[in-house]
């Protein structure tokens, strides 16, 4: 086996995934009238954000890793903007995991960004 790193090893990957298993059970209790609104988006755009991390890192670019990592950090906003409504309209409570979890990947991700861009140049 060879030294090469994997997105799996990145901690940014690996929080988001800790996220998805959040918002998947924080939306089991969102109303049935949401499983195709609000519920499904939520659960698309929580998704999206690991899903990029590690297209990114798979590209063997870093070029292209941080047009990915921008990517994540658009989808994370669209989820912390889905999160919010969902606090707002009592769906979710203003305590739950996910929140706190979405800051704290989007710290993580933007660490690498700024990382990947001061090795291409563009820090």
């Amino acid at each position: 086996m060879g030294t090469e790193r994997s997105h799996r090893d990145l901690a940014a990957w690996q929080e988001a995934m800790n996220l998805v298993e959040i918002v998947y059970h924080e939306t089991v209790g969102f109303p049935k009238e949401e499983i195709f609104g609000l519920t499904a988006q939520t659960r698309r755009a929580v998704i999206s954000v690991p899903s990029n991390i590690a297209e990114g890192a798979a590209r063997n670019s870093s070029r292209e890793l941080a047009q990915y990592l921008d990517i994540a950090i658009g989808s994370l906003a669209e989820l912390e903007t889905q999160l919010e409504l969902a606090v707002r309209l009592g769906y979710l409570a203003k305590t739950s995991a996910g929140p706190r979890q979405v800051h704290r990947v989007g710290k993580l991700i933007c660490a690498l960004r700024e990382s990947v861009k001061s090795r291409i140049g563009q820090g």
